[in-house]
C-alpha cells in the first residue's frame, strides 16, 4: 500500500462518517469525489465517468467482455471516455475500500497538451483486451505525492479553495506523462479518430432516446460506417449499438431507482419501442428485473408514486 494516502483518506472518510456507512461524497474542491465502502458488493454494470482513479485500500476487478483486470492501491485507473463495464469490489470492516475520483477536466487538459504532447510518442499503447479510453496504471513516487498533497487540502475548506485547483492540475500533468498520456492528448486533437469518437459518444450521452443508427452516428463524426465501427471498438471496446443499449439501460434502472417509475415507462423514456423487449434485455443485463428494482427501492423510500400516466 502507498505510503501516504491511507491514513489521509481515512482521515477524510472519518470527518464524513456520519453522513453515511458507505458511498460516493462531493468535496470542497469541483470534480473531485472520495468513495468508501466496508462491504464486498457482486459483479454489477455501472457506467465509468471519465477520471482519475486512486484508491489506498481494497481492491476492485473490472470486466469488460472476456477481458478482466483489477486495480488496488498500487494502481491508479485512468477512463478517457464514458465506459460501460461491469465491477466487482472487495472490501472488508478490516481493509475498506477507500478512493479518490478526479474527473477529467477538458480546459485544464487542454492547457496542459498544448505543453506536455509535443514532446510525447504519437503511439497510443494498448494494453492486451483493453480498449484505449481504459487504463490501469502503476503508482509511481510522482503521482503519490501529489495525490497525497491533494488529500491533505482536501481536509481544509480553505486549503481546497487556495490550492485545489492547482492540485487537480497537476494530477492531470502526472496523468499525461504516465504511458496512457498519449491516449489523453489524442482526444483533444480534433481530427483524431479517438477524438471523433469521444463526440459521438458525448452524442449518445446526450441523445440516448434518440433513433440514432451506426450510419448517422459515423456521418457526424465525418467517417465511413466501418471505420466508424472498428475505431469506436477500439476506444471503448463496445459495438456502437451495443454501446447505446447499455447506456439506455443503466438510465432507465436510474430512473427506476430515483423516481419507482414502472418498466413501460422506463422503457419509453431510455427510447424503446418495446416494453417486453426492454424488460427481456434489462433482466439480462442487471440479473434482476424492472420490478425486483422498483419494488427493492419502494422498500427502503416508501410507497412508489403512481406512474400509470407518462
Amino acid at each position: 500500500m502507498p505510503p501516504g494516502l491511507q491514513q489521509p483518506l481515512a482521515r477524510l472518510r472519518a470527518a464524513h462518517q456520519a453522513r453515511a456507512r458507505s458511498g460516493t461524497f462531493d468535496t470542497e474542491i469541483p470534480g473531485v469525489r472520495v468513495f468508501w465502502t466496508d462491504a464486498s458488493a457482486a459483479r454489477t454494470p455501472m457506467i465509468y465517468e471519465p477520471g482519475i482513479v486512486i484508491i489506498a485500500g481494497g481492491h476492485k476487478t473490472v470486466y469488460l467482455g472476456r477481458t478482466r483486470f483489477g486495480y488496488d492501491p498500487n494502481h491508479y485507473l485512468i477512463v478517457s471516455v464514458p465506459l460501460p463495464l461491469e465491477c466487482e469490489t472487495h472490501a472488508s470492516p478490516s481493509d475498506p475500500l477507500l478512493g479518490l475520483f478526479v474527473a477529467i477536466d477538458w480546459t485544464l487538459l487542454h492547457e496542459l497538451v498544448a505543453l506536455v504532447c509535443g514532446g510525447l510518442a504519437p503511439q497510443r499503447p494498448q494494453a492486451a483486451g483493453l480498449p484505449r479510453g481504459l487504463a490501469p496504471v502503476a503508482l509511481d513516487a510522482e503521482m503519490i505525492a501529489t495525490t497525497g498533497r491533494l488529500l491533505h487540502a482536501l481536509g481544509s475548506p480553505l486549503e481546497s479553495q487556495v490550492l485545489g485547483r492547482a492540485l487537480v492540475r497537476e494530477l492531470h500533468y502526472r496523468a499525461l506523462l504516465g504511458p496512457h498520456g498519449p491516449a489523453l492528448c489524442a482526444l483533444t486533437q480534433h481530427q483524431d479518430a479517438d477524438a471523433r469518437i469521444a463526440r459521438a459518444l458525448a452524442r449518445i450521452h446526450r441523445d440516448y432516446a434518440s433513433a440514432l443508427s451506426v450510419e448517422s452516428l459515423a456521418a457526424e463524426a465525418h467517417m465511413g460506417a466501418s471505420t466508424f465501427h472498428r475505431a469506436f471498438k477500439q476506444v471503448t471496446g463496445e459495438t456502437p449499438l451495443r454501446y447505446l443499449k447499455r447506456i439506455r439501460l443503466d438510465r432507465a434502472r436510474a430512473l427506476i431507482a430515483a423516481q419507482g417509475v414502472r418498466a413501460s415507462v422506463a422503457a419509453t423514456r431510455v427510447g424503446y419501442q418495446s416494453a417486453s423487449q426492454f424488460s427481456r434485455e434489462f433482466k439480462r443485463h442487471f440479473r434482476v428485473s424492472p420490478a425486483e428494482v422498483r419494488h427493492a427501492t419502494a422498500s427502503v423510500a416508501g410507497p412508489v408514486p403512481d406512474d400509470s400516466r407518462p
